[in-house]
Protein backbone atom coordinates (compact mmCIF):
# COMPACT_ATOMS: atom_id res chain seq x y z
CA UNK A 1 0.00 0.00 0.00
CA UNK A 2 1.49 3.31 -0.99
CA UNK A 3 2.14 6.10 1.59
CA UNK A 4 -0.85 8.42 2.36
CA UNK A 5 1.40 11.84 1.37
CA UNK A 6 1.18 9.60 -2.52
CA UNK A 7 -2.54 9.24 -2.89
CA UNK A 8 -4.28 11.38 -5.04
CA UNK A 9 -8.05 12.52 -3.83
CA UNK A 10 -9.97 9.09 -5.79
CA UNK A 11 -7.52 6.73 -5.14
CA UNK A 12 -7.47 7.91 -0.88
CA UNK A 13 -11.48 7.59 -1.23
CA UNK A 14 -11.07 4.18 -3.08
CA UNK A 15 -8.31 2.28 -0.80
CA UNK A 16 -10.16 3.44 2.26
CA UNK A 17 -13.77 1.89 1.21
CA UNK A 18 -11.87 -1.13 0.34
CA UNK A 19 -10.42 -1.22 3.49
CA UNK A 20 -13.71 -0.88 5.51
CA UNK A 21 -15.48 -3.47 2.92
CA UNK A 22 -12.37 -6.09 4.14
CA UNK A 23 -12.95 -5.58 7.92
CA UNK A 24 -16.57 -5.66 7.59
CA UNK A 25 -18.39 -8.48 9.62
CA UNK A 26 -20.94 -8.20 7.43
CA UNK A 27 -20.47 -9.93 3.55
CA UNK A 28 -21.17 -6.92 1.31
CA UNK A 29 -20.91 -8.08 -2.71
CA UNK A 30 -21.50 -6.11 -6.14
CA UNK A 31 -22.92 -8.12 -8.81
CA UNK A 32 -23.62 -7.58 -12.40
CA UNK A 33 -27.06 -8.03 -14.22
CA UNK A 34 -25.68 -11.85 -15.05
CA UNK A 35 -25.27 -12.60 -11.32
CA UNK A 36 -21.44 -12.31 -11.72
CA UNK A 37 -19.16 -10.53 -8.53
CA UNK A 38 -18.06 -7.46 -9.58
CA UNK A 39 -16.76 -7.09 -6.28
CA UNK A 40 -17.40 -8.64 -3.22
CA UNK A 41 -15.43 -8.59 0.71
CA UNK A 42 -13.25 -11.73 2.31
CA UNK A 43 -16.55 -12.31 4.37
CA UNK A 44 -18.70 -12.51 1.27
CA UNK A 45 -16.05 -14.87 -0.26
CA UNK A 46 -15.66 -17.11 2.50
CA UNK A 47 -19.77 -17.45 3.15
CA UNK A 48 -20.45 -18.32 -0.78
CA UNK A 49 -17.16 -20.11 -1.42
CA UNK A 50 -18.58 -23.76 -1.55
CA UNK A 51 -20.68 -24.04 -4.50
CA UNK A 52 -24.11 -25.26 -2.83
CA UNK A 53 -24.35 -21.84 -0.90
CA UNK A 54 -23.45 -20.05 -4.31
CA UNK A 55 -26.34 -21.48 -5.62
CA UNK A 56 -28.89 -21.35 -2.50
CA UNK A 57 -28.00 -17.64 -2.80
CA UNK A 58 -28.86 -17.29 -6.43
CA UNK A 59 -32.01 -19.31 -6.23
CA UNK A 60 -33.11 -17.18 -3.22
CA UNK A 61 -32.10 -14.04 -5.26
CA UNK A 62 -34.34 -14.87 -8.17
CA UNK A 63 -37.03 -15.76 -5.64
CA UNK A 64 -37.78 -12.45 -3.84
CA UNK A 65 -36.46 -10.50 -6.77
CA UNK A 66 -35.02 -8.37 -4.23
CA UNK A 67 -35.13 -7.10 -0.69
CA UNK A 68 -34.48 -9.04 1.69
CA UNK A 69 -34.71 -12.79 2.48
CA UNK A 70 -33.53 -15.63 4.63
CA UNK A 71 -31.23 -18.48 3.19
CA UNK A 72 -30.53 -21.67 4.99
CA UNK A 73 -27.21 -23.64 4.04
CA UNK A 74 -26.71 -27.21 4.22
CA UNK A 75 -24.41 -26.80 7.16
CA UNK A 76 -26.78 -25.46 9.27
CA UNK A 77 -26.27 -21.90 9.21
CA UNK A 78 -28.58 -19.19 8.16
CA UNK A 79 -28.15 -16.06 6.24
CA UNK A 80 -30.28 -13.16 6.42
CA UNK A 81 -30.00 -11.54 2.42
CA UNK A 82 -30.68 -8.16 1.79
CA UNK A 83 -30.53 -7.20 -2.18
CA UNK A 84 -30.68 -3.10 -3.61
CA UNK A 85 -30.41 -2.10 -6.91
CA UNK A 86 -27.92 -0.05 -8.49
CA UNK A 87 -27.59 1.72 -11.75
CA UNK A 88 -26.89 -1.80 -13.17
CA UNK A 89 -26.03 -3.78 -10.75
CA UNK A 90 -27.13 -5.37 -7.54
CA UNK A 91 -25.53 -4.57 -4.11
CA UNK A 92 -26.32 -7.59 -2.01
CA UNK A 93 -24.99 -8.10 1.76
CA UNK A 94 -25.69 -10.96 3.94
CA UNK A 95 -25.29 -11.69 7.71
CA UNK A 96 -24.79 -14.74 9.59
CA UNK A 97 -27.94 -14.96 11.89
CA UNK A 98 -27.96 -18.64 12.97
CA UNK A 99 -27.31 -17.89 16.34
CA UNK A 100 -30.62 -15.60 16.47
CA UNK A 101 -33.07 -17.98 14.28
CA UNK A 102 -31.67 -20.44 17.00
CA UNK A 103 -32.42 -18.50 19.77
CA UNK A 104 -35.91 -17.43 18.68
CA UNK A 105 -36.90 -20.88 17.67
CA UNK A 106 -35.78 -22.26 21.32
CA UNK A 107 -37.85 -19.06 22.82
CA UNK A 108 -41.08 -20.11 20.34
CA UNK A 109 -40.66 -23.60 21.55
CA UNK A 110 -40.63 -22.60 25.68
CA UNK A 111 -43.51 -20.15 24.67
CA UNK A 112 -45.43 -23.85 24.12
CA UNK A 113 -43.82 -25.76 26.91
CA UNK A 114 -46.00 -25.99 30.15
CA UNK A 115 -43.35 -24.75 32.68
CA UNK A 116 -44.64 -27.15 35.35
CA UNK A 117 -45.04 -30.59 33.82
CA UNK A 118 -42.81 -29.98 30.79
CA UNK A 119 -45.70 -30.93 28.37
CA UNK A 120 -46.91 -28.89 25.48
CA UNK A 121 -49.05 -26.21 26.94
CA UNK A 122 -52.44 -24.49 25.53
CA UNK A 123 -51.00 -22.76 22.55
CA UNK A 124 -49.14 -25.48 21.06
CA UNK A 125 -52.30 -27.81 21.65
CA UNK A 126 -54.76 -25.05 19.85
CA UNK A 127 -52.12 -24.71 16.93
CA UNK A 128 -51.55 -28.26 16.56
CA UNK A 129 -55.36 -28.95 16.48
CA UNK A 130 -55.94 -25.57 14.23
CA UNK A 131 -53.51 -26.92 11.75
CA UNK A 132 -55.31 -30.99 11.77
CA UNK A 133 -58.82 -29.20 11.25
CA UNK A 134 -57.54 -27.15 8.17
CA UNK A 135 -56.40 -30.52 6.41
CA UNK A 136 -58.86 -31.73 4.07
CA UNK A 137 -60.17 -35.57 6.18
CA UNK A 138 -58.96 -37.71 3.34
CA UNK A 139 -55.28 -36.07 3.81
CA UNK A 140 -55.32 -35.92 7.63
CA UNK A 141 -57.22 -39.15 8.83
CA UNK A 142 -59.48 -39.76 11.72
CA UNK A 143 -58.70 -37.59 14.91
CA UNK A 144 -60.18 -36.91 18.41
CA UNK A 145 -59.64 -34.30 20.84
CA UNK A 146 -60.08 -35.06 24.78
CA UNK A 147 -59.99 -32.58 26.90
CA UNK A 148 -59.33 -33.82 30.64
CA UNK A 149 -60.47 -32.45 33.40
CA UNK A 150 -58.63 -32.91 37.12
CA UNK A 151 -61.18 -32.36 39.75
CA UNK A 152 -60.99 -32.08 43.62
CA UNK A 153 -56.60 -30.93 42.72
CA UNK A 154 -58.19 -27.34 44.64
CA UNK A 155 -58.77 -29.39 47.99
CA UNK A 156 -54.83 -30.71 47.44
CA UNK A 157 -53.51 -27.42 46.74
CA UNK A 158 -55.37 -25.02 48.93
CA UNK A 159 -54.53 -27.21 52.65
CA UNK A 160 -51.50 -28.63 51.77
CA UNK A 161 -49.62 -26.08 49.70
CA UNK A 162 -48.91 -25.21 45.77
CA UNK A 163 -45.76 -27.26 45.50
CA UNK A 164 -47.59 -31.01 46.24
CA UNK A 165 -50.51 -29.72 43.96
CA UNK A 166 -47.98 -29.48 41.17
CA UNK A 167 -46.40 -32.71 42.07
CA UNK A 168 -49.94 -34.49 41.44
CA UNK A 169 -49.72 -32.36 37.97
CA UNK A 170 -46.36 -33.68 37.33
CA UNK A 171 -47.63 -37.50 38.10
CA UNK A 172 -50.56 -36.80 35.92
CA UNK A 173 -48.80 -35.53 32.84
CA UNK A 174 -46.37 -38.88 33.50
CA UNK A 175 -49.66 -41.32 33.04
CA UNK A 176 -50.77 -39.22 29.86
CA UNK A 177 -47.61 -39.70 28.46
CA UNK A 178 -47.78 -43.80 29.79
CA UNK A 179 -51.57 -43.94 28.27
CA UNK A 180 -51.16 -42.13 25.10
CA UNK A 181 -49.20 -42.83 21.55
CA UNK A 182 -46.29 -41.63 20.30
CA UNK A 183 -47.64 -39.25 17.75
CA UNK A 184 -50.34 -37.88 20.20
CA UNK A 185 -50.25 -34.47 21.01
CA UNK A 186 -50.40 -34.47 24.78
CA UNK A 187 -50.95 -30.83 26.55
CA UNK A 188 -51.50 -28.75 29.96
CA UNK A 189 -54.31 -26.17 29.04
CA UNK A 190 -54.28 -24.68 32.24
CA UNK A 191 -54.73 -25.24 36.56
CA UNK A 192 -55.58 -29.26 36.14
CA UNK A 193 -57.01 -29.21 32.49
CA UNK A 194 -55.32 -31.11 30.07
CA UNK A 195 -56.02 -31.76 26.68
CA UNK A 196 -54.84 -34.85 24.43
CA UNK A 197 -55.33 -35.13 20.62
CA UNK A 198 -55.40 -38.60 19.06
CA UNK A 199 -54.31 -39.07 16.04
CA UNK A 200 -54.11 -41.87 13.22
CA UNK A 201 -56.69 -44.22 15.14
CA UNK A 202 -60.13 -45.69 13.83
CA UNK A 203 -62.54 -43.44 15.79
CA UNK A 204 -64.67 -43.20 17.91
CA UNK A 205 -63.33 -46.61 19.36
CA UNK A 206 -60.23 -45.29 19.71
CA UNK A 207 -60.90 -42.34 21.65
CA UNK A 208 -63.83 -44.23 23.26
CA UNK A 209 -60.55 -46.63 24.66
CA UNK A 210 -58.54 -43.97 25.84
CA UNK A 211 -60.94 -42.54 27.80
CA UNK A 212 -62.06 -45.23 29.65
CA UNK A 213 -57.87 -45.70 29.98
CA UNK A 214 -57.12 -41.95 31.38
CA UNK A 215 -60.12 -42.46 33.66
CA UNK A 216 -59.11 -45.27 35.14
CA UNK A 217 -55.57 -44.43 35.60
CA UNK A 218 -55.61 -41.13 36.31
CA UNK A 219 -58.10 -41.81 38.92
CA UNK A 220 -55.78 -44.26 40.93
CA UNK A 221 -54.36 -42.94 44.02
CA UNK A 222 -50.84 -41.01 44.23
CA UNK A 223 -48.52 -41.49 47.03
CA UNK A 224 -46.71 -37.99 47.26
CA UNK A 225 -44.52 -36.50 49.91
CA UNK A 226 -45.87 -39.19 52.49
CA UNK A 227 -49.68 -38.20 51.36
CA UNK A 228 -52.09 -40.49 49.72
CA UNK A 229 -54.34 -38.34 47.53
CA UNK A 230 -56.36 -38.70 44.72
CA UNK A 231 -58.18 -36.40 42.19
CA UNK A 232 -61.42 -37.29 40.00
CA UNK A 233 -60.90 -36.86 36.30
CA UNK A 234 -63.82 -36.32 33.65
CA UNK A 235 -63.28 -36.16 30.01
CA UNK A 236 -64.68 -34.48 27.13
CA UNK A 237 -64.15 -35.96 23.41
CA UNK A 238 -65.23 -34.55 20.28
CA UNK A 239 -64.00 -35.73 16.98
CA UNK A 240 -62.24 -34.08 14.32
CA UNK A 241 -64.19 -32.98 11.86
CA UNK A 242 -67.60 -34.25 12.59
CA UNK A 243 -67.66 -31.77 15.65
CA UNK A 244 -66.31 -28.99 14.09
CA UNK A 245 -64.86 -26.98 11.15
CA UNK A 246 -61.58 -25.75 12.77
CA UNK A 247 -59.55 -26.35 15.70
CA UNK A 248 -61.73 -23.65 18.18
CA UNK A 249 -65.20 -25.42 17.36
CA UNK A 250 -63.78 -28.49 17.98
CA UNK A 251 -62.40 -27.90 21.49
CA UNK A 252 -65.47 -25.86 22.39
CA UNK A 253 -66.90 -29.22 21.15
CA UNK A 254 -64.81 -31.44 24.02
CA UNK A 255 -65.42 -28.20 26.51
CA UNK A 256 -68.89 -28.75 26.43
CA UNK A 257 -69.03 -32.78 26.64
CA UNK A 258 -66.40 -32.62 29.66
CA UNK A 259 -68.94 -29.88 31.69
CA UNK A 260 -71.33 -32.70 31.01
CA UNK A 261 -68.93 -35.33 32.13
CA UNK A 262 -68.32 -33.25 35.26
CA UNK A 263 -71.98 -32.70 36.01
CA UNK A 264 -72.75 -36.46 36.45
CA UNK A 265 -69.59 -36.46 38.72
CA UNK A 266 -67.85 -39.61 39.94
CA UNK A 267 -65.25 -39.78 37.04
CA UNK A 268 -66.38 -40.49 33.13
CA UNK A 269 -66.46 -39.34 30.41
CA UNK A 270 -68.99 -38.46 27.64
CA UNK A 271 -68.83 -37.62 23.70
CA UNK A 272 -69.91 -34.10 22.21
CA UNK A 273 -73.64 -34.10 21.13
CA UNK A 274 -75.65 -31.52 19.06
CA UNK A 275 -78.04 -31.40 21.71
CA UNK A 276 -75.20 -30.47 24.63
CA UNK A 277 -75.08 -26.47 23.33
CA UNK A 278 -78.62 -26.52 24.78
CA UNK A 279 -77.63 -28.01 27.60
CA UNK A 280 -74.73 -25.98 28.65
CA UNK A 281 -76.52 -22.36 27.85
CA UNK A 282 -79.09 -24.17 30.15
CA UNK A 283 -76.84 -24.96 33.01
CA UNK A 284 -75.17 -21.32 32.78
CA UNK A 285 -78.36 -19.75 32.87
CA UNK A 286 -78.68 -21.81 35.91
CA UNK A 287 -75.65 -21.19 37.24
CA UNK A 288 -76.04 -17.61 36.91
CA UNK A 289 -79.48 -17.62 38.91
CA UNK A 290 -77.88 -19.29 41.80
CA UNK A 291 -75.67 -16.43 41.93
CA UNK A 292 -78.36 -14.57 42.35
CA UNK A 293 -80.46 -16.66 44.59
CA UNK A 294 -79.13 -16.33 47.95
CA UNK A 295 -79.15 -12.26 47.75
CA UNK A 296 -82.96 -12.88 46.36
CA UNK A 297 -83.47 -14.84 49.54
CA UNK A 298 -84.89 -17.95 47.06
CA UNK A 299 -83.08 -20.55 49.61
CA UNK A 300 -85.01 -22.02 52.48
CA UNK A 301 -84.42 -24.85 54.87
CA UNK A 302 -86.84 -27.45 55.81
CA UNK A 303 -85.56 -30.26 58.75
CA UNK A 304 -86.43 -34.08 59.10
CA UNK A 305 -87.04 -35.41 62.45
CA UNK A 306 -84.84 -38.39 63.93
CA UNK A 307 -86.34 -41.00 65.84
CA UNK A 308 -84.72 -42.96 68.81
CA UNK A 309 -86.04 -46.22 68.11
CA UNK A 310 -86.66 -47.65 71.80
CA UNK A 311 -88.27 -44.47 72.89
CA UNK A 312 -90.04 -43.23 69.86
CA UNK A 313 -89.13 -39.61 71.03
CA UNK A 314 -87.52 -37.13 68.13
CA UNK A 315 -84.12 -37.02 68.98
CA UNK A 316 -83.09 -33.97 66.50
CA UNK A 317 -83.76 -32.96 63.09
CA UNK A 318 -81.60 -32.52 60.37
CA UNK A 319 -81.51 -29.72 57.86
CA UNK A 320 -81.56 -29.76 54.23
CA UNK A 321 -81.62 -27.18 52.05
CA UNK A 322 -84.18 -26.33 49.46
CA UNK A 323 -84.70 -23.70 46.42
CA UNK A 324 -87.63 -22.08 45.14
CA UNK A 325 -86.25 -20.45 42.13
CA UNK A 326 -88.36 -17.73 40.29
CA UNK A 327 -86.98 -18.52 37.06
CA UNK A 328 -87.06 -22.44 37.28
CA UNK A 329 -89.49 -23.35 39.99
CA UNK A 330 -88.09 -25.46 42.12
CA UNK A 331 -84.72 -26.63 41.52
CA UNK A 332 -83.77 -30.29 43.04
CA UNK A 333 -80.39 -30.22 45.69
CA UNK A 334 -79.03 -33.08 43.26
CA UNK A 335 -78.72 -30.62 40.64
CA UNK A 336 -78.27 -27.11 43.09
CA UNK A 337 -75.69 -28.59 45.04
CA UNK A 338 -73.01 -29.98 42.41
CA UNK A 339 -73.86 -27.00 40.72
CA UNK A 340 -72.56 -24.91 43.56
CA UNK A 341 -69.64 -27.39 44.22
CA UNK A 342 -68.49 -26.91 40.68
CA UNK A 343 -68.93 -23.06 40.84
CA UNK A 344 -67.35 -22.39 44.40
CA UNK A 345 -70.13 -20.76 45.79
CA UNK A 346 -71.05 -23.88 48.12
CA UNK A 347 -69.17 -21.94 50.78
CA UNK A 348 -71.31 -19.10 50.80
CA UNK A 349 -74.46 -20.97 50.84
CA UNK A 350 -73.21 -23.47 53.35
CA UNK A 351 -72.53 -20.72 54.95
CA UNK A 352 -75.95 -19.59 55.08
CA UNK A 353 -77.32 -22.94 55.34
CA UNK A 354 -75.20 -23.00 58.86
CA UNK A 355 -76.22 -19.83 60.17
CA UNK A 356 -79.75 -20.31 59.47
CA UNK A 357 -80.00 -23.85 60.80
CA UNK A 358 -78.72 -22.81 63.90
CA UNK A 359 -80.66 -19.29 64.57
CA UNK A 360 -83.82 -21.53 63.57
CA UNK A 361 -83.21 -24.82 66.14
CA UNK A 362 -82.07 -21.82 69.06
CA UNK A 363 -85.96 -20.80 68.90
CA UNK A 364 -87.19 -24.58 69.15
CA UNK A 365 -89.67 -25.03 72.14
CA UNK A 366 -87.23 -28.20 73.14
CA UNK A 367 -83.40 -28.10 73.10
CA UNK A 368 -83.04 -30.66 70.33
CA UNK A 369 -80.08 -31.59 68.11
CA UNK A 370 -79.77 -30.08 64.78
CA UNK A 371 -77.57 -31.78 61.97
CA UNK A 372 -76.06 -29.66 58.92
CA UNK A 373 -74.54 -31.17 56.12
CA UNK A 374 -71.21 -29.61 55.52
CA UNK A 375 -69.13 -30.48 52.04
CA UNK A 376 -65.28 -30.99 51.32
CA UNK A 377 -64.83 -27.57 50.50
CA UNK A 378 -66.39 -25.90 53.08
CA UNK A 379 -63.93 -28.12 55.65
CA UNK A 380 -60.72 -26.92 53.59
CA UNK A 381 -61.66 -23.66 53.55
CA UNK A 382 -59.91 -21.21 55.67
CA UNK A 383 -62.24 -19.60 57.34
CA UNK A 384 -64.35 -22.83 58.32
CA UNK A 385 -64.14 -22.49 61.96
CA UNK A 386 -64.83 -19.11 62.39
CA UNK A 387 -67.81 -19.57 60.43
CA UNK A 388 -69.50 -21.68 63.05
CA UNK A 389 -67.96 -19.71 65.64
CA UNK A 390 -69.96 -16.83 64.12
CA UNK A 391 -73.38 -19.01 63.66
CA UNK A 392 -72.81 -20.05 67.43
CA UNK A 393 -72.29 -16.87 68.64
CA UNK A 394 -74.94 -15.32 66.47
CA UNK A 395 -77.64 -18.01 67.17
CA UNK A 396 -76.73 -17.87 70.70
CA UNK A 397 -77.22 -22.35 69.95
CA UNK A 398 -75.38 -24.38 72.57
CA UNK A 399 -72.69 -26.18 70.65
CA UNK A 400 -73.51 -29.58 72.14
CA UNK A 401 -76.59 -28.99 69.56
CA UNK A 402 -74.97 -28.99 66.92
CA UNK A 403 -74.15 -31.46 64.47
CA UNK A 404 -71.96 -31.94 61.30
CA UNK A 405 -72.32 -34.38 58.89
CA UNK A 406 -70.07 -35.24 56.56
CA UNK A 407 -69.10 -38.23 53.90
CA UNK A 408 -65.99 -39.83 53.86
CA UNK A 409 -65.16 -37.89 50.22
CA UNK A 410 -64.25 -34.89 53.03
CA UNK A 411 -61.23 -37.50 54.24
CA UNK A 412 -60.08 -38.92 50.63
CA UNK A 413 -57.70 -36.05 50.00
CA UNK A 414 -55.38 -35.72 53.08
CA UNK A 415 -56.31 -37.43 56.49
CA UNK A 416 -54.25 -35.18 58.39
CA UNK A 417 -55.47 -31.21 57.10
CA UNK A 418 -58.96 -32.43 57.53
CA UNK A 419 -58.97 -34.72 60.80
CA UNK A 420 -57.37 -30.97 62.32
CA UNK A 421 -60.20 -29.70 61.21
CA UNK A 422 -62.63 -32.10 62.55
CA UNK A 423 -60.69 -32.22 65.64
CA UNK A 424 -60.83 -28.57 65.94
CA UNK A 425 -64.41 -28.49 65.75
CA UNK A 426 -65.20 -31.11 68.12
CA UNK A 427 -62.90 -29.27 70.75
CA UNK A 428 -65.79 -26.72 70.54
CA UNK A 429 -68.62 -28.99 71.71
CA UNK A 430 -70.02 -29.79 68.12
CA UNK A 431 -70.60 -33.27 67.20
CA UNK A 432 -69.61 -34.73 63.95
CA UNK A 433 -71.31 -37.69 62.31
CA UNK A 434 -70.08 -39.73 59.31
CA UNK A 435 -72.98 -40.01 56.94
CA UNK A 436 -73.31 -42.44 53.93
CA UNK A 437 -71.13 -44.86 55.81
CA UNK A 438 -70.33 -47.50 54.16
CA UNK A 439 -70.45 -45.95 50.41
CA UNK A 440 -66.90 -44.45 50.15
CA UNK A 441 -63.53 -46.12 50.80
CA UNK A 442 -61.80 -47.72 54.39
CA UNK A 443 -64.66 -46.93 56.29
CA UNK A 444 -63.29 -48.68 59.07
CA UNK A 445 -59.86 -46.98 58.75
CA UNK A 446 -62.11 -43.46 59.16
CA UNK A 447 -63.32 -44.79 62.55
CA UNK A 448 -59.97 -45.62 63.93
CA UNK A 449 -58.71 -42.31 62.96
CA UNK A 450 -61.45 -40.31 64.07
CA UNK A 451 -63.94 -40.46 67.13
CA UNK A 452 -67.21 -39.85 65.51
CA UNK A 453 -70.21 -39.04 67.40
CA UNK A 454 -72.61 -41.08 65.10
CA UNK A 455 -72.69 -42.85 61.73
CA UNK A 456 -75.52 -42.72 59.82
CA UNK A 457 -75.96 -46.08 57.30
CA UNK A 458 -76.53 -45.23 54.11
CA UNK A 459 -80.25 -45.96 52.62
CA UNK A 460 -78.86 -48.21 50.10
CA UNK A 461 -78.40 -50.53 52.65
CA UNK A 462 -81.54 -49.32 54.85
CA UNK A 463 -84.12 -50.52 52.12
CA UNK A 464 -82.58 -53.19 50.57
CA UNK A 465 -85.51 -56.33 50.01
CA UNK A 466 -85.08 -60.11 50.55
CA UNK A 467 -83.82 -60.01 47.58
CA UNK A 468 -80.69 -58.51 48.69
CA UNK A 469 -79.76 -60.39 51.94
CA UNK A 470 -76.20 -58.62 52.17
CA UNK A 471 -77.62 -54.89 52.51
CA UNK A 472 -79.56 -56.34 55.92
CA UNK A 473 -76.18 -57.56 57.00
CA UNK A 474 -74.18 -54.51 56.36
CA UNK A 475 -76.11 -53.10 58.31
CA UNK A 476 -76.27 -55.19 61.46
CA UNK A 477 -72.91 -55.12 60.79
CA UNK A 478 -72.36 -51.09 61.51
CA UNK A 479 -74.90 -51.75 64.43
CA UNK A 480 -72.12 -53.80 65.89
CA UNK A 481 -69.87 -52.00 65.43
CA UNK A 482 -71.64 -48.59 66.40
CA UNK A 483 -72.62 -50.37 69.78
CA UNK A 484 -68.93 -51.78 69.95
CA UNK A 485 -67.83 -48.56 69.79
CA UNK A 486 -70.22 -46.42 71.28
CA UNK A 487 -71.61 -44.30 68.44
CA UNK A 488 -74.88 -44.35 67.96
CA UNK A 489 -76.07 -45.41 64.64
CA UNK A 490 -79.21 -43.93 62.54
CA UNK A 491 -80.76 -45.86 59.81
CA UNK A 492 -81.33 -43.47 57.00
CA UNK A 493 -84.25 -43.61 54.58
CA UNK A 494 -86.45 -45.54 56.34
CA UNK A 495 -90.15 -45.78 54.20
CA UNK A 496 -92.09 -48.80 55.59
CA UNK A 497 -92.96 -50.36 58.96
CA UNK A 498 -91.41 -53.30 57.56
CA UNK A 499 -87.80 -51.32 56.92
CA UNK A 500 -88.08 -49.96 60.82
CA UNK A 501 -89.23 -53.58 62.38
CA UNK A 502 -85.76 -54.47 60.48
CA UNK A 503 -83.55 -51.92 61.56
CA UNK A 504 -84.42 -52.44 64.75
CA UNK A 505 -84.11 -55.71 64.68
CA UNK A 506 -80.57 -55.33 63.58
CA UNK A 507 -79.52 -52.89 66.75
CA UNK A 508 -80.11 -49.47 65.23
CA UNK A 509 -80.52 -46.74 67.60
CA UNK A 510 -82.31 -44.19 65.34
CA UNK A 511 -84.19 -43.89 62.27
CA UNK A 512 -85.07 -41.23 59.77
CA UNK A 513 -86.74 -41.32 56.84
CA UNK A 514 -90.74 -40.95 55.33
CA UNK A 515 -92.21 -43.18 57.50
CA UNK A 516 -91.17 -40.92 60.57
CA UNK A 517 -91.93 -37.47 59.03
CA UNK A 518 -91.40 -35.76 55.69
CA UNK A 519 -89.31 -32.99 55.80
CA UNK A 520 -90.64 -29.90 57.03
CA UNK A 521 -90.93 -26.38 57.01
CA UNK A 522 -89.54 -24.00 59.78
CA UNK A 523 -92.71 -23.40 61.25
CA UNK A 524 -94.29 -26.64 61.41
CA UNK A 525 -91.41 -28.23 63.72
CA UNK A 526 -93.34 -26.64 67.02
CA UNK A 527 -96.23 -28.87 66.44
CA UNK A 528 -94.12 -31.33 65.20
CA UNK A 529 -92.18 -31.62 68.99
CA UNK A 530 -95.82 -31.62 70.84
CA UNK A 531 -97.02 -34.92 69.20
CA UNK A 532 -96.79 -38.16 70.59
CA UNK A 533 -94.01 -40.15 70.39
CA UNK A 534 -93.83 -42.31 66.99
CA UNK A 535 -94.35 -45.89 68.82
CA UNK A 536 -97.62 -44.31 70.77
CA UNK A 537 -98.89 -42.61 66.97
CA UNK A 538 -98.28 -45.97 65.24
CA UNK A 539 -100.69 -47.69 67.72
CA UNK A 540 -103.41 -45.45 67.31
Amino acid sequence: MRPRSSLGPADSAADLALAVLANLKLAVAVLDPEGGIRLANPRFASLFADASAAMALRAALQATAGGTCEVALDDGRVLRVQAAALAHDLLVTAEDVSDRVAAHARAAADARVDAVTGLGNGLLFKERLTALASVPEREAGPAAALTICLDRLREISEPLGQPLGEAVLRAAADRLRTATGPGDVVARLDDGKFAVLQLGQPQPLAATELAHRLVDLLGRPYILDGHLLTVEPHIGVALVPLDGQDGAQVLRAADMALSLARRHGRGGFRFFESAMEAQIQARRRLELDLRRALTLREFTLVYQPQVNVATGQITGFESLLRWNSANHGTVSPATFIPLAESSGLITALGAWGLRTACCEAARWPRPLSIAVNVSAMQVVDPGFLATIHGALTESGLAPERLELEITESVLLHDDGAALDVLRAVRDTGVRVSMDDFGTGYSSLSRLHSFPFDKIKIDQSFVRAGPDHPSGRAIVRAIAALGHALGIDTTAEGVETEEQFARVAADGCTEVQGYLISRPRPPEEIGELMQAPAFGARRST
